[in-house]
């Protein structure tokens, strides 16, 4: 297995790739989060991702962005720690951290062929910048709906119950 490491990319080298891919023309899809704690709902939906493309690039929150998200208690992992543990999945190509609260600078630089998103979301509910970017990029939006039973607040909560 080639070192998981060299995944996790700026979004300079993002672009590089993405313009590789392009060349060979090689499909890329994207999909963006939080990623803080991983269970199997983020790898079946990951999973899913990848197979719409040739290649799966996972835009992740930085520390701060989930944090002003979800609330001074998140992350649990730091973003680090989170990339690291995407990039050893197989069907992840490439790991970019965000700094913002949106991401829609890095989907406007990558110009994703497919944009992927979970299942509770829709074209409407889409940030207006972020969309507005895949729009401008003829980027094809994807919904996966959610393994059932999996969630990060869930197990949060339920390791609350439990004491943990």
């Amino acid at each position: 297995m080639n070192d998981p490491r060299t995944k996790v990319m700026t979004l300079e080298q993002a672009v590089d790739a993405r313009l590789k891919l392009a060349s060979a023309a090689r499909k890329l899809a994207v999909t963006n989060g939080c990623f803080d704690l991983l269970h199997r709902g983020h790898a079946e939906y990951l999973m899913q991702a990848r197979s719409l493309a040739d290649r799966l690039f996972v835009l992740i929150n930085s520390d701060e962005s989930v944090r002003a998200l979800k609330g001074p208690s998140r992350p649990v992992n730091a973003e680090d720690d989170r990339a690291f543990l995407l990039a050893c999945m197989e069907f992840v190509d490439g790991v970019i951290i965000f700094r913002s609260s949106r991401c829609d600078a890095e989907l406007a630089a990558l110009k994703p062929d497919v944009y992927v998103k979970g299942g509770d979301y829709t074209v409407d509910s889409l940030d207006p910048d972020e969309r507005r970017a895949l729009l401008d990029a003829r980027s094809e939006i994807c919904f996966i709906p959610f393994v059932p039973g999996y969630s990060t607040t869930g197990t949060l909560k339920k390791a609350a119950e439990k004491g943990a």
